[in-house]
């Protein structure tokens, strides 16, 4: 786990340093991805064109909806024994 000094730096791990082949002076890039950040090497990022965005959003998904298709087939909603309703009124006085 690295820590980020007062000066806003950050030291990468020796190990993740030779595996990516970074060296002083080498630059990298932060990007933003959903709630975490990605740092790659400077020399690997390229922005892909619209046709490589479309593809990549394709088959995201298309692997989406694999997933969902595996999901178990669960009782049904009914046959829980409680309604998302009865949550907000659980051990409410004078409510059932």
């Amino acid at each position: 786990m690295a820590k980020i000094t007062s000066k806003l730096q950050v030291t990468i791990p020796k190990a993740i340093a030779q595996q990516y082949g970074l060296r002083p002076g080498s630059e990298i890039a932060f990007l933003a991805a959903g709630e975490g950040i990605r740092v790659i090497p400077a020399a690997a990022v390229s922005a892909p064109g619209v046709e490589t965005r479309l593809e990549l959003f394709d088959r995201a998904t298309e692997r989406q909806r694999a997933r969902q298709g595996r999901r178990r087939k669960g009782r049904s909603p009914r046959s829980r024994g409680w309604r998302r309703e009865d949550l907000y009124t659980r051990g409410v006085p004078g409510r059932h």
